[in-house]
């Protein structure tokens, strides 16, 4: 299969440990060509850079967002308009109604969309997941704690240290809870999106779930964490040893070449960002 042209969108500290290098390495994709706010910070891809992003979107057969979620929700709708499929970061938007248009345009114009949730991709999360098809699982937990918000670090960019935690993380915690119990159908939410947020999720099948989200902890912190129970068993996620954005390049070149949809789709996106809408709203003030 001839490797899917893609384009980039953003030019961050994630745009380089990540996307741009999944992307150019192959055999599924090659970077087409990079758009950025600053043309120097893309410029070190070494991949073509565009003054224009519409000048981006003539040189390339799909669009990768690695930029803040509103800059996504805005120029995603422009590359679906153009004809683009779209791999795109979550959360899908920085407000429910950019979700709703983003998802919108990209129904309307009828191009292949795929989320990178990157858990979703990692061979123990597959594992994990069969293992909760086995056991009539009727509950479980998660916790997503870090120290990403302090300091210098990379992730502590303008709106994650606004939004914190819930936008951020949360899509990957609710998306895993909600294939291993069942279609999330409801949340209460307590607790601070910039300290300590806490969410009971619950399911369509009557399981119930919690999950506990914090990115302004310190000191030595363990990894995160996902276990489910059943009636015939339990299951626990373990660390990861393989690349995820391997089976993410591979996956979005099969879903462009050959349609069909991907289950983590926009669709699937913006019924992820209803579910933090709803429990963000339980946080305001």
């Amino acid at each position: 299969m001839e490797p899917v042209a893609v384009g980039l969108v953003g030019a961050g500290p994630w745009a380089e440990l990540a996307h741009a290098p999944m992307l150019a390495r192959g055999p599924y994709t090659r970077l087409a060509g990079v758009w950025a706010r600053r043309p120097e910070a893309a410029a070190r891809f070494g991949a073509p850079v565009f003054e224009r992003v519409e000048e981006l979107f003539d040189a390339c057969e799909a669009v990768a967002f690695c930029v803040p979620p509103a800059v996504q929700a805005e120029i995603g709708v422009r590359a679906a308009r153009a004809g683009k499929a779209l791999l795109l970061e979550k959360p899908l938007a920085d407000s429910l109604e950019g979700a709703v248009r983003l998802a919108g345009a990209v129904a309307e114009a009828g191009v292949a969309s795929q989320m990178v949730l990157t858990m979703r991709y990692a061979t123990q999360t597959r594992v994990f997941l069969a293992r909760c098809a086995e056991i009539e699982a009727f509950g479980g937990h998660a916790a997503n704690i870090s120290g990403a918000l302090l300091g210098d670090h990379h992730f502590a960019t303008p709106w994650r240290l606004e939004r914190g935690a819930l936008l951020d993380v949360g899509p990957h915690v609710i998306d895993l809870l909600d294939a291993a119990l069942g279609r999330v159908t409801g949340v209460r939410a307590h607790g601070n999106p910039l300290g300590w947020a806490g969410l009971l999720l619950e399911h369509e099948n009557g399981a119930v779930s919690e999950a506990s989200l914090c990115m302004t902890a310190v000191g030595d912190l363990p990894p995160s964490s996902f276990a489910v129970y059943g009636r015939t068993g339990n299951a626990v996620l373990l660390p990861f040893d393989d690349d995820p954005l391997e089976n993410v390049a591979a996956e979005f070149a099969d879903t462009v070449r050959n349609g069909g949809g991907h289950p983590l789709d926009a669709a699937h996106g913006l019924r992820l960002q209803r579910i933090i809408a709803e429990a963000e709203a339980q946080l305001a003030p």
